[in-house]
């Protein structure tokens, strides 16, 4: 899908050696010091063309699936925008953004999972980036690209904010993690599995970040235009929070080239496993699968996932 504010024609990927190294000279890198104990069961076999499982304290990897391999990351790429907001020093989070009409005309040109922002209605950071992550809306997202980029118009803030997200990933030792787009929407938004779970760590560092891919439904209201109160609820698209014990976020994403995609995280005990799917083909199964893997456990196979309301979003 092409993305109508931000384009590339072409996109260079940053390169580096260590992408190139097999998972176990990766293992071998990383201090001793700080591993977790390594699973010791059978590893699953996962529907996924890319996926990976790295503790959540050490970052180590414990399961790898073409981790190496850049693929198209869907709205999993909202993580890095919720990331380059919340990094930004002196953040406001209660800043209130007011709503433009091109934020709901771009949900429909380019039919984008949406948070049904009106128009002329005052939402926090906090808020928006609640819509952005639960129900991925890309109206919020663009609300937050334009406010958080510099420039004269939408189009130059919204791609001042992407060249901050590929800012982000440099900074984070990510080579293989490019952005053309806030959202997603672009074939061109890729990471690897392996990177993304290291993305996804950093991210949970942020409170508000783990507070909100936690929840699985949000109550917002807002200033409307004519000054009265317009009430908002978005509901987590995540169906493995609230199905899988101990789950605690993170973020759906799904497109034509990117397959279903997948970033989640779970606590038990003292342990923290981060994992990815990308390309995937039963996402959920997968990431159970994976956990399970992590934690000892074999709880994946009578797992319910979590029905989301009629009129909730699904990506």
């Amino acid at each position: 899908m092409e993305h109508n504010l931000v384009t590339a024609t072409t996109i260079v990927r940053r390169t580096a050696v260590i992408a190139a190294l097999p998972s176990s000279v990766l293992l071998a890198l990383l201090p001793s010091t700080a591993r977790a104990a390594t699973p010791t069961g059978e590893a699953p076999t996962v529907s996924a063309k890319g996926a990976a499982l790295v503790a959540g304290t050490s970052g180590k990897l414990l399961y790898a699936k073409g981790a190496n391999t850049p693929r198209p990351l869907a709205s999993t790429t909202k993580i890095m925008l919720a990331s380059v907001v919340l990094d930004t020093s002196g953040v406001d989070l209660k800043r209130q953004v007011t709503v433009k009409q091109e934020y709901r005309d771009y949900v429909i040109e380019n039919g984008t999972s949406t948070a049904d922002l009106q128009v002329g209605d005052r939402l926090t950071v906090e808020q928006l980036l609640h819509a952005a992550l639960l129900p991925s809306g890309a109206d919020a997202a663009f609300a937050l690209a334009d406010t958080y980029g510099t420039g004269g118009t939408s189009a130059e803030r919204t791609k001042s904010f992407v060249t901050k997200m590929n800012t982000k990933a440099d900074e984070l030792g990510l080579p293989n993690t490019d952005f053309v787009t806030f959202d997603g929407t672009d074939a061109g938004d890729v990471s690897t599995p392996a990177e993304l779970a290291q993305l996804a760590r950093h991210a949970l560092e942020n409170d508000t970040f783990r507070s909100a891919v936690a929840k699985k439904e949000y109550k917002a209201d807002a200033p409307a235009a004519n000054g009265n109160t317009r009430y908002y609820t978005w509901y987590n698209t995540n169906q493995l929070l609230g199905s899988y014990d101990g789950v605690i976020g993170i973020k759906t994403g799904t497109t034509t080239p990117a397959g279903q995609c997948l970033v989640f995280a779970a606590v038990r005990g003292d342990k923290t496993l981060v994992g990815t799917i990308l390309n995937g083909s039963d996402r959920y199964a997968d990431a159970a699968a994976l956990l399970d893997y992590g934690f000892g456990t074999d709880t994946a196979d009578t797992m319910k996932l979590r029905k989301l309301p009629a009129d909730a979003q699904r990506d």
